[in-house]
């Protein structure tokens, strides 16, 4: 009986127990939960604040974002306040313009509108009226009037700018062909010294002086002047002073060749008489003078007696001063049929009778006349080549 009631007393302790224990854990469930809502009110407003922090500045990045926008429009204004008085200068106006490029005229300052009649580049037109970026001209030389844009305009000084650059850039593209252009011919310089000039003109600038047998490329030519190129330059020189053969001068140092009176300068025979060279010379009586001319329809004074005597085998150069050093002197009283008469600047042949044939002018050409009219004052010396 005691053993029964030790019993219930042990069972009813741990039922006490076991409800003391599950109290306890409903108490510490039920402050765990009160504990953590102040927690999620606190995150809220953690959260609130830092989207609050966000937007402030998200706000004040706008401001800057905003202030930077109206400090580069306030520049921009700035750019085109500056720039304003230069607008105004290029500004199309009533009065004279040149077309920029061809161009088709409009009959309404539209775009789509029908074209009418083109208008060529630098052609000279007058500015009638100018609207919203379109100016209604009046073409120089026919009276032709319609719409263009302003933009296909320019002003004479444009223009002279324009073409002044064209100019130099055919110039530059002409050198550069010239420089690789092949060689027609090579001649050589028969003066003592020859200028080499920029234009085909004696009153154009001299680029160059070149010494007597100096080597050059002829790559065009005329009557009148050759083109050369000489030692990397790119010039004029005078038909009439080049040669295919190189003058035969004095050497100091052997005294060879020296022409005298007793000597004569060339080893080829002549083939003919002086009565024969004469006879060949009256032949060309009426051709042409040309000055550069070489034959056989037309002539200058040196190209006509490097003609003749060249007919005979005698090779001279075309240059009257030069040939002055071929053959051997003889007195002017002693002239025959076939001499070389030389002039200041002139030359001529001895036909007998005191008259001489040569190439006068373009007025004469090839004719006949005394020893003294041939070129009057001016006698200096006489040759005999055969």
């Amino acid at each position: 009986m005691k053993t029964k009631m030790n019993i219930k007393n042990i069972t009813a302790i741990a039922a006490l127990v076991i409800m003391s224990f599950v109290f306890l854990n409903m108490s510490f469930a039920a402050n765990t939960i009160e504990t953590e809502t102040p927690t999620e009110e606190t995150t809220t407003t953690t959260t609130e604040e830092k989207n609050e922090t966000e937007e402030v500045e998200n706000t004040e990045e706008a401001t800057t974002e905003e202030n930077a926008q109206d400090e580069n429009t306030e520049e921009v204004q700035q750019t085109e306040e500056s720039t304003e008085p230069e607008q105004q200068e290029t500004q199309i106006q009533n009065g004279k313009y040149f077309i920029a490029d061809n161009i088709k005229l409009k009959v309404v300052p539209l775009i789509t509108a029908t074209s009418t009649q083109e208008i060529q580049k630098n052609q000279e037109v007058n500015v009638e009226k100018v609207i919203n970026g379109w100016a209604y001209i009046e073409e120089a030389t026919t009276g032709t009037k319609g719409w263009i844009r302003t933009e296909k305009l320019k002003t004479e000084e444009q223009k002279q700018a324009d073409d002044q650059a064209a100019d130099e850039a055919a110039k530059a593209a002409a050198e550069e062909a010239d420089k690789n252009a092949p060689a027609i011919k090579k001649v050589y310089v028969q003066p003592e010294k020859v200028n080499l000039r920029k234009e085909n003109s004696t009153e154009s600038e001299t680029i160059g002086k070149l010494p007597q047998n100096t080597e050059v490329e002829v790559i065009s030519e005329d009557s009148k002047w050759s083109k050369c190129r000489v030692n990397g330059m790119i010039g004029f020189i005078s038909t009439q002073y080049l040669g295919n053969k190189k003058v035969e001068t004095t050497s100091r140092a052997s005294k060879a060749r020296e022409v005298t009176a007793d000597t004569q300068l060339h080893d080829v025979a002549a083939s003919g008489t002086g009565a024969e060279i004469a006879a060949f010379a009256r032949s060309l009586v009426g051709k042409s003078y040309v000055s550069g001319g070489v034959g056989p329809n037309a002539f200058d004074c040196s190209g006509l007696t490097m003609y003749v005597f060249g007919h005979f085998g005698i090779s001279l150069p075309h240059y009257s001063e030069s040939q002055r050093n071929y053959g051997r002197a003889v007195d002017r009283s002693e002239l025959a049929p076939g001499d070389l008469v030389c002039y200041r600047g002139h030359v001529a042949i001895y036909i007998g009778g005191g008259q001489v044939v040569h190439a006068g002018s373009s007025k004469t050409g090839v004719c006949i006349t005394t020893v003294d009219r041939a070129k009057s004052g001016a006698y200096i010396c006489s040759r005999r080549l055969v």
